[in-house]
């Protein structure tokens, strides 16, 4: 409801809100693919790093296995705060997208939850972290702890938002250009680690696709999910349990539509299985899927490549970008995809849109080396 009338929340007080047409959230940043190799301290046995399964996990094993410390580039880091806590008063302009212009908010003692905060001996760095994937976020989860600690502390603070999924820790670094407006967030830096992953080259792939063996297309809709990561986030989620179709749309920053394509896109493939229980719908993840998120690093994501490349569409475009070195055209896709007579696909328009997919899902793949 709120997404459709292009509304947003913000808490003002303990159990008071502010409705209106804010400019709240923020797109993330095209990422790099390139990934940064560290090791955790042999003596930690209490944290698998190989089955993260939450948000303080994640951050937990990015303090001890240095990731921050590297990202930061510090040498000495300590953790020193955390939890919920009162947001202190203060006031600030944010951006009225109706009227385009700046209204101001004033808070007095809202709640704020802290993931992690880790001071060096010039700043304290503020983490915001999720075990999901999405295209934005709320930038109040990191304004209104910086507004909060900028108020009792000389040194710098420096917001962070973490993202953990698929073995590989994505940080962002942020800055507030004025202290007094929400909407003056910028990013300063940007890195992707994982743990003792071993690396994956252009050989790993090319045996893949050749020792693939081609599936019939399943009397499923053809994909229409461009980013493949959010796929293999939707199922390390699955992999908690199961889910209905509105607590994958509500939990995981998703709206209905992308919650359908992308469900549609894990059953394509056979790692997602759709049942109704009474009387709704209910994702969960089959016998392979479960099997493919349970694997280490470079294991996981060669499955994976080949999960896709057990479909023609995708394993003729892969052989023809290695021919040629480059992607394809989207109408030399196309010609491959007609070739194939897939479900229910006819019109032009569709077999284009479809085609992003395609394309989307081979840099996804080529992006591994």
């Amino acid at each position: 409801l709120f997404a459709e009338n292009n509304l947003a929340i913000l808490p003002v007080t303990r159990g008071r809100y502010i409705i209106s047409h804010f400019e709240a959230y923020k797109d993330f940043e095209p990422t790099t693919d390139e990934i940064t190799r560290i090791s955790i301290p042999e003596y930690i046995e209490s944290i698998d790093y190989e089955n993260i399964t939450s948000e303080s996990m994640a951050i937990n094993c990015a303090y001890v296995s240095g990731i921050l410390a590297d990202f930061l580039d510090e040498q000495e880091l300590m953790p020193t705060v955390s939890g919920r806590m009162s947001s202190g008063s203060f006031s600030f302009y944010i951006q009225n997208t109706t009227i385009k212009s700046n209204i101001s908010v004033n808070v007095e003692n809202s709640q704020i939850e802290i993931d992690g905060g880790y001071e060096s001996v010039n700043k304290l760095s503020l983490i915001e972290a999720k075990n999901y994937i999405s295209d934005d976020f709320l930038i109040r989860q990191l304004y209104y702890p910086y507004r909060l600690w900028r108020s009792k502390l000389a040194k710098k603070i420096t917001p962070l938002f973490l993202v953990y999924s698929n073995g590989v820790f994505t940080i962002y670094e942020y800055e507030f250009q004025d202290p007094d407006n929400y909407n003056s967030l910028v990013m300063k830096k940007q890195k992707n680690y994982s743990i003792d992953a071993e690396e994956i080259g252009l050989d790993d792939i090319i045996r893949v696709l050749n020792r693939t063996r081609i599936v019939e297309e399943p009397e499923l809709a053809f994909p229409q999910a461009n980013n493949f990561k959010r796929v293999i986030n939707l199922c390390e989620l699955l992999m908690q349990g199961a889910m209905t179709k509105d607590e994958i749309t509500l939990n995981y920053a998703f709206d209905p539509r992308q919650t359908n394509y992308y469900t549609d896109a894990g059953r394509y493939l056979g790692l997602i299985e759709k049942a109704r229980d009474d009387g709704k719908i209910v994702f969960s993840l089959s016998e392979q899927g479960q099997k493919m998120v349970r694997s280490k690093y470079k294991a996981r994501q060669l499955r994976f490549v080949e999960t896709i490349l057990r479909h023609r569409v995708f394993n003729e475009t892969l052989r023809l970008y290695l021919k040629r070195g480059k992607m394809p055209l989207v109408s030399d896709i196309v010609e491959i995809m007609r070739k194939y007579g897939l479900y229910q696909v006819q019109a032009e328009s569709t077999f284009r849109r479809r085609a992003s997919t395609v394309t989307s899902w081979i840099s996804w793949v080529m992006g591994l080396v």
